[in-house]
């Protein structure tokens, strides 16, 4: 540790962090691709306790930029309410026009919600309605501010053991408005948030991107409580909208006629008939209302899915719903800062805004820390106390990290749903693959080239066709791999078997013996 200036320097994660001299680091959190985050301690009060964020890189891409300006604008926005993080102050080490790193203090919390499922703890169903009741809640504040969050999951749930949670990460949130023309403008290219909770419109390039998204991620994260496990894991665009059809089944004409994309509209035209997947076969030991919310939140058709308001009133947050304590955010959230293009620009934007909300915060830390109790109601005494893991690395996370940021959604599904076609023709005519038909095919299901049965079982379960998912919905640059000459016959060779004798391998023919 030394000395700078009013400011202490530590290493954390074997990078320089520093924090304001009333602070010592006292433990690493974790770290991403956009920052660090650490425990301190302040030296005069050892129950003074904050999480420091340091975002790094700030001004290396626009992007990154905007990213950061519109966490610490939504930050200040939210600030009071209890089912989102506080935001207790913002330093800035360095020169108005030199700065690369902002560091944000925060509310300390013991664990993230992921870390919880993961650890195997035993959860009661008071837990998962509080927990969900406390998402709502926050999720109502901060939608009535015409925001969406669009990056709701565990990993971005914080909680204590005294079953406390608050929403965090506003990086990726935008604005949303009830103008036609307005309604959620400019995500088809920026949405790039985490695949296992995305909702089907965000892939499918519905015209329109509502609040509807996030309550999609709230089901899911809702499914995963009741599961212990994530519900929709896909392992890419496709496998990920395959998960979704098997479980809601195939979606009407006139639901597809909302699909933006041609390409995604008729492959999923093209599939066969799927029937949908009660709720109660995944989780037989579930509350009955708890099912009966699952349903409504997964909802394919957006218009159709619930609203936080109505989710907060539904009989299985009964117990805790109470229309006083549930408020609205008084103030509309501006998003003029978003046309702001210039890198410059946005480095003093950021500077002036962090300048002016410490000379706002420079009440000690535990009056505020207080402050944000009036709120907090009697969440111990009805949902109990949480299990907390022994251990909390947030880098353990076993969701797959958002996409590159600029990434489109629709651009990643037409990219593989384009080679996966192309493989489908490759498999069909270039290779004349053919099947000596051995095995009783029929009780596998099999009608033709049935792409559905390549597609994993969302219970786990493995797909009648293995080898779809290992090769057709493999990314591009596999793909590539396996269209030169041998190596299309190597991966073919992995195909699983479908009896207890091996396959026979021929290049260029796959032959299954029964």
């Amino acid at each position: 540790m030394t000395d700078v200036g009013g400011r202490r320097s530590f290493k954390v994660f074997g990078q320089e962090f520093i924090v304001d001299a009333r602070y010592n680091v006292t433990k690493e959190l974790g770290q991403g691709a956009y920052g660090i985050v650490c425990a301190a301690q302040a030296s005069h009060d050892p129950k003074e306790q904050v999480a420091v964020k340091k975002i790094t890189n700030v001004f290396s891409k626009q992007i990154l930029a905007k990213r950061a300006l519109r966490e610490i604008k939504l930050l200040q926005h939210f600030r009071g309410h209890r089912n989102i993080t506080c935001l207790f102050d913002m330093d800035i080490p360095g020169g108005p026009a030199s700065y690369n790193e902002v560091y944000l203090y925060e509310e300390l919390m013991e664990c993230d919600l992921a870390a919880i499922i993961r650890s195997g703890q035993p959860l009661t169903d008071a837990h998962f309605q509080s927990f969900i009741y406390q998402i709502l809640c926050g999720l109502k504040y901060i939608h009535s501010a015409n925001v969406l969050h669009r990056d709701l999951k565990p990993g971005n749930l914080l909680v204590n053991a005294d079953c406390e949670l608050k929403i965090c990460d506003f990086g990726l949130a935008r604005g949303f408005s009830n103008e036609p023309d307005n309604v959620a403008a400019g995500f088809q290219t920026e949405y790039v948030a985490t695949r296992w909770y995305r909702a089907p419109e965000i892939m499918l390039s519905f015209a329109e991107y509502t609040k509807a998204i996030d309550v999609w991620s709230v089901g899911c994260i809702l499914a995963e409580l009741l599961g212990g496990k994530p519900f929709l894991k896909g392992k890419d665009y496709v496998d990920q909208l395959n998960q979704i059809l098997h479980v809601l089944g195939t979606p009407d004409e006139s639901t597809l006629q909302l699909i933006g994309s041609p390409r995604a509209r008729e492959y999923v035209r093209g599939l066969p008939y799927m029937p949908r997947i009660p709720y109660q076969q995944f989780f037989p030991r579930a509350n009955p209302d708890a099912l009966d919310l699952l349903e409504k939140m997964l909802a394919f058709v957006p218009a159709k899915r619930i609203t936080t308001e109505e989710a907060l009133e539904h009989p299985y947050l009964a117990i805790w719903h109470d229309p006083s304590d549930e408020p609205a955010c008084p103030t509309k959230f501006d998003f003029r800062f978003e046309v702001v293009k210039e890198i410059p620009e946005l480095r003093t934007i950021i500077f002036d805004e962090v300048r002016r909300f410490r000379g706002e915060v420079r009440a000690p830390l535990q009056q505020q820390q207080q402050q944000q109790q009036q709120h907090y109601g009697d969440y111990q005494q009805q949902a109990g106390q949480v299990p907390m893991p022994d251990q909390w690395n947030p880098r353990q996370a076993e969701d797959p990290r958002p996409q590159a940021l600029g990434e489109s959604n629709t651009e990643g599904l037409e990219r593989e749903l384009e080679y996966a076609t192309f493989f489908l023709h490759f498999l069909k005519h270039s290779i004349k693959m053919s099947f000596i038909v051995t095995v009783d095919w029929a009780k596998y299901g099999v009608t033709g080239w049935n792409v559905r049965e390549f597609a994993p079982r969302p219970d786990g379960s493995a797909p009648l066709y293995a080898f779809g998912s290992d090769v057709i919905w493999k990314s591009a640059e596999r793909l590539k791999e396996a269209f030169k000459g041998p190596e299309a016959g190597a991966i073919m060779a992995d195909v699983p078997k479908f009896s207890n004798k091996p396959p026979v391998f021929l290049y260029g023919n796959v032959v299954g013996s029964g």
